[in-house]
């Protein structure tokens, strides 16, 4: 009986721990940071209209420009001589080319960054089916322990060490992915951050 207990406030706490962490009115987002589905391209830029600009997919060099210093694999420290060499050669159009590159690294980031949000939704929806299975197993092993009623015997294996094997397995895959969504939350937010920073970085050259 007291095992029985025992795996039920487990799989409890295991269901409740995502939710603690959910604002209210979206169950599909685990993370405790605050959700902002999408960005505008204003929310870190202070410059020109980028419309005024024009298309920067249209400028070739403003283009490549912006996938460069995009990618994370670009290090921060690398962006500034990156900058400084595309304006001294972009001419008496030196603002506007530079609003293309700020538009372009904008788009590329904010989409890499609905990808993540739209990837932990449906990350969360697994382990919301997960948590659900596990709280199942549990039951059904107490349901072993205290003597299974006919309606329930009829849904537990014959071999309730597979039952226990399997809780046990779920479980354990369940805290694994729990860990690793600390961490993919934290994703958002740093795109957000290294928009913000080469905006700012842009800005200092118009």
């Amino acid at each position: 009986m007291i095992r029985s207990v025992t795996l039920s406030l487990a799989a409890l706490s295991l269901l409740a721990a995502p939710a603690l962490a959910q604002p209210k009115g979206d169950p599909d987002w685990p993370c405790v940071q605050r959700k902002v589905s999408t960005l505008s391209p204003g929310s870190v830029w202070t410059g020109p209209d980028i419309a005024e600009a024009g298309s920067w997919g249209d400028d070739f060099e403003a283009a490549a420009l912006a996938q460069k210093v995009a990618s994370r694999r670009t290090a921060l420290t690398e962006v500034d001589p990156l900058l400084d060499d595309f304006a001294a050669k972009a001419g008496p159009e030196k603002d506007k080319r530079l609003t293309r590159v700020y538009a372009g690294v904008f788009e590329i980031l904010n989409g890499e960054r609905n990808k993540v949000i739209a990837g932990i939704g449906r990350y969360a929806q697994g382990q919301r089916k997960l948590a659900e299975r596990i709280r199942d197993e549990a039951d059904k092993i107490s349901a072993t322990k205290d003597g299974p009623s006919a309606q329930d015997a009829r849904d537990i294996p014959k071999d309730a060490s597979e039952l226990d094997t399997k809780f046990t397995w779920d479980r354990r895959i369940f805290q694994e992915r729990s860990q690793s969504l600390t961490y993919v939350c934290e994703v958002p937010t740093l795109l957000e951050q290294r928009l913000g920073e080469i905006a700012r970085r842009i800005q200092a050259r118009l």
